[in-house]
């Protein structure tokens, strides 16, 4: 791997370098290396404060030893420099010419497998609305997820959980009987999601209609919020369909196919996929024989005939299981819906739910459970939790129809690069439906990449003209670049690198010396967003390393260098430029245009 590389080469002189300084035999995994921080001279940086009681020294005069052994020992060691206890080592350009000639020989993106396989859960969405920028978040996080650990070699399940039961999808159905006429999406000219969840606000306003009225009448508010006529009757629905009423029944199917219906539109815009569907409506059943099962085995206890589980001693609660009258919960059916996955998928290594950080304290009791239950894999479940997104206008609730719909969004983001390209005139040989294909890609890249290059753990703040700026830290803006290093490779045409046996002993310019750094640093920093399940370290570092390219082709002559050996090191140079871009961006699930 390329990112072990650089690493390979220095641990085992530097533990030379104890032995022959210090008289001790180092352990390679005390070794840590990092970045040099920009403000100062170097490319790799060691920390040798650790090292101190070993050497007997202050943390100077120990890395000034270490750094003139290296220097002396080893060619790819240029220069170095001391600042207090870091020692700053420059890498000879040599190494980077080397480098860069064996990514093209070889494929710098191509990681081993590593024989796990991971599911990820992601959209999880109630079939009672459409799909909103909060879904946005979770979908992009998710799928991209799934895309990281696919590139660093991991086989993966993309599944997603359809919530299409509970009194939440009964009052779009009740409202739908009461008020919709018998309109259908057809006949109304709307996305089936869209109808239903017009439904779901008119159940809202019908409901407050009715308290406002049970209020006037003498009632107070938690009498009137319990009391009001139509909650009632979707709550009788409800217990309808739990008896598979025919007719409630027919009424569900009807209404979730035209949500299904919605969302796969949706999901194809946004070209985002899935190999297993759960429903919600089948899953609810699961976990019950488990948990009587853990009533027998110990784990769980009866009390006051329903069953709990006591978390008091890992900090947390108790927590009901089953109620008295059988029925299950959430949390009973996420134990049965875990259960079911590992026996679908054997050998499966790790399970990642992609869930709001507003489910925290779920997921730490059902991991809890699952272990005390005694299953290995447990400790191989993870929630992706990620903060909320906030609009310029506030937050968003559904059921007050105030939420930002995500195909309005995403129409509006793919209007919005029309507008802007159009603005630039630089189109005029392309075909209208090119235009529209590559104005699909911009808008789309623009929501994608700012919701993916924020850290999922934080709460954030979407702003759609901050997202689509080409001269922004922007997915537009990493588009345009990969465009410039293809319209660059296409003047040269076939081009056959490294032709040269001789890759020559120029020294590097910075700017050069920029690229190749980030450029090594690429599969390193795909493997940590793996590790981290966090795609803004792809996107962020694919950002640095359009930049210094951009910084790099404004300052350096390319085309017009006379050196041939140069002339190709910098076409190679672009080449990989371009390809990591691409593949880094695939990584998030965004495409990239060959013109723009």
């Amino acid at each position: 791997m390329f990112q072990d590389r650089l690493q390979s080469q220095l641990v085992p002189v530097l533990q030379q370098a104890f032995k022959a300084l210090f008289g001790h035999d180092l352990d390679a995994k005390a070794i840590t290396f990092q970045s040099t921080r920009p403000e100062f001279e170097g490319d790799v940086t060691i920390n040798v404060f650790p090292f101190l009681k070993v050497s007997g020294k202050g943390p100077e005069p120990t890395a000034q030893a270490i750094g003139e052994y290296l220097q002396a020992n080893l060619d790819l060691v240029d220069r170095f420099n001391v600042v207090k206890g870091f020692l700053n080592i420059v890498i000879a350009d040599s190494y980077w010419l080397a480098f860069l000639r064996e990514a093209g020989q070889h494929d710098l993106l191509q990681f081993p497998a590593t024989g796990k396989k991971v599911m990820v859960e992601y959209a999880s969405p109630n079939t009672n609305k459409p799909l909103h920028l909060g879904h946005m978040r979770n979908i992009f996080l998710g799928f991209s997820v799934s895309r990281i650990l696919e590139s660093a070699g991991n086989e993966v399940v993309r599944v997603q959980v359809i919530n299409d039961r509970g009194i939440h999808i009964c009052k779009s159905m009740l409202a739908w009987q009461k008020f919709g006429d018998g309109e259908t999406p057809e006949s109304r000219g709307l996305k089936g999601d869209k109808l239903v969840g017009k439904y779901y606000v008119e159940f809202d306003r019908a409901y407050k209609k009715e308290i406002e009225e049970l209020l006037a009448g003498g009632r107070t508010k938690e009498e009137a919020e319990k009391e009001a006529p139509i909650l009632l009757e979707a709550q009788a629905m409800l217990l309808k369909w739990e008896a598979n009423d025919p007719e409630v029944r027919a009424l569900w199917a009807k209404m979730n196919g035209w949500c299904y219906d919605g969302f796969n539109a949706t999901y194809d815009r946004m070209g985002v996929t899935f190999d297993r569907l759960y429903y919600e409506s089948q899953t609810y059943v699961l976990g019950k024989n488990d948990v009587l099962e853990g009533v027998k085995k110990g784990v769980f206890y009866e009390k006051d005939g329903a069953v709990w589980v006591d978390n008091t001693k890992e900090g947390l609660d108790e927590k009901v299981l089953l109620r008295r009258d059988g029925t299950s919960v959430y949390m009973t059916q996420d134990i049965g819906t875990a259960i079911k996955r590992f026996e679908e998928y054997p050998g499966l290594s790790q399970l990642i739910y992609t869930v709001g950080n507003e489910q925290d304290y779920h997921f730490k009791v059902l991991f809890i459970i699952l272990k005390k239950l005694g299953f290995s894999w447990a400790d191989e479940l993870h929630h992706l939790s990620y903060g909320m997104v906030d609009l310029p206008s506030g937050k968003m609730k559904s059921r007050e129809g105030t939420v930002v719909d995500a195909d309005d969004l995403m129409e509006e983001m793919v209007q919005e690069a029309r507008t802007s390209g159009e603005q630039l005139s630089k189109l005029d040989d392309f075909t209208e439906a090119e235009k529209t294909a590559l104005f699909e890609m911009i808008g789309m890249s623009a929501v994608k990449y700012y919701l993916l290059k924020v850290d999922p753990k934080k709460r954030m703040l979407f702003d759609p003209a901050a997202s689509i700026d080409l001269q922004g830290h922007t997915g537009p803006f990493i588009q345009y670049t990969y465009a410039r290093t293809q319209s660059l490779l296409r003047k040269v045409g076939t081009m056959d690198v490294w032709q040269h046996e001789h890759l020559g002993t120029w020294p590097l310019l910075p700017e050069e010396r920029a690229v190749l750094k980030l450029l090594h640093q690429f599969p390193g920093v795909l493997n940590e967003g793996a590790n981290r399940l966090d795609p803004s370290v792809v996107a962020n570092h694919t950002y640095e390393l359009v930049k210094a390219y951009n910084s790099f082709y404004q300052t350096v002559p390319v085309m017009k260098e006379e050196d041939p050996a140069k002339r190709e090191f910098r076409l190679e140079l672009s080449s990989c430029v371009a390809a990591v871009t691409k593949k880094a961006m695939w990584c998030l699930g965004i495409e990239v245009p060959e013109r723009m």
